[in-house]
């Protein structure tokens, strides 16, 4: 087996001093699905924001070593892991739409983004951005390209986030929470669209959620948090049909589930 593309080894985190996470250590491998689950405060987010840099000032990695491939994220600048964001780290966040600017267009917004990690020709970014979302199933790669924010669809933004974290091909995605605001019918296409993400593309993805649903279609691992620490780790299957700690029992039975497709 090949060695695991993430890896956290024994991680405290620390806002402002105080301890938020304690002694958090797991793998991922390639295209694996990850799902980190766990209810509100419980740190599971802040564990995928230091592997990104994004922790803010008052956050600190204070013991413990992240690596990606053999890059230790945790000993980088932030000079250093900016270069790495978007060309190698991937974020889909929980409201993609807040990330655009509402009056340039989607396409002219994302062209930038992508000539900041590479030189590409408008003609070669085009080719590339329909061709991510035609393999996501979007058939309406043109149109979107050349809609503006606001004409598109809380729903279809946050579709729309995953083909922009696809367009330079990361090693890795990170989700945080990317359709707890999201109808029914919607969580189920968003969730279908990462699922194709790493089906053709090889994709990994670490998922962050409260729904114990979306980690059941989804997710092949799942990590259990709780007060900053890990309360259960394993293959899917097996904790949510068989937990070992109560806590996980409670949580598994408090969420509606959302089946695999």
């Amino acid at each position: 087996m090949s060695d695991p593309i993430l890896r956290y080894e024994h991680v405290d985190i620390s806002y402002n001093g105080m301890q938020a996470v304690s002694d958090i250590s797991f793998s991922v491998n390639q295209g694996e699905i990850l799902g980190i689950v766990g209810e509100s405060g419980s740190g599971k987010s802040t564990l995928i924001k230091a592997a990104m840099g994004l922790l803010g000032d008052a956050g600190l990695v204070t013991r413990g070593d992240i690596y990606y491939k053999d890059i230790n994220l945790a000993d980088l600048s932030q000079a250093e892991i900016r270069k790495l964001n978007g060309q190698e780290l991937g974020m889909i966040f929980q409201n993609s739409g807040s990330a655009f600017c509402p009056i340039r267009t989607v396409g002219a917004q994302l062209y930038e983004s992508m000539t900041e990690h590479k030189s590409i020709t408008k003609e070669e970014f085009r080719k590339r951005a329909i061709n991510v979302f035609s393999k996501i199933g979007f058939e309406d790669g043109d149109r979107i390209l050349e809609s503006y924010p606001f004409e598109l669809s809380g729903g279809m933004q946050q579709r729309v986030g995953i083909a922009v974290a696809l367009l330079s091909n990361p090693g890795i995605i990170f989700a945080d929470e990317p359709t707890s605001a999201l109808d029914v019918s919607v969580q189920k296409q968003v969730v279908d669209e990462m699922l194709m993400a790493r089906n053709n593309f090889g994709t990994t993805i670490v998922l962050v959620t409260h729904n114990i649903g979306v980690i059941g279609a989804m997710a092949d691992k799942v990590l259990v948090m709780k007060d900053g620490k890990m309360v259960e780790y394993g293959d899917t299957s097996q904790v949510i049909t068989d937990p070992k700690e109560e806590y996980t029992r409670k949580l598994m039975d408090a969420v509606p589930r959302l089946r695999r497709a």
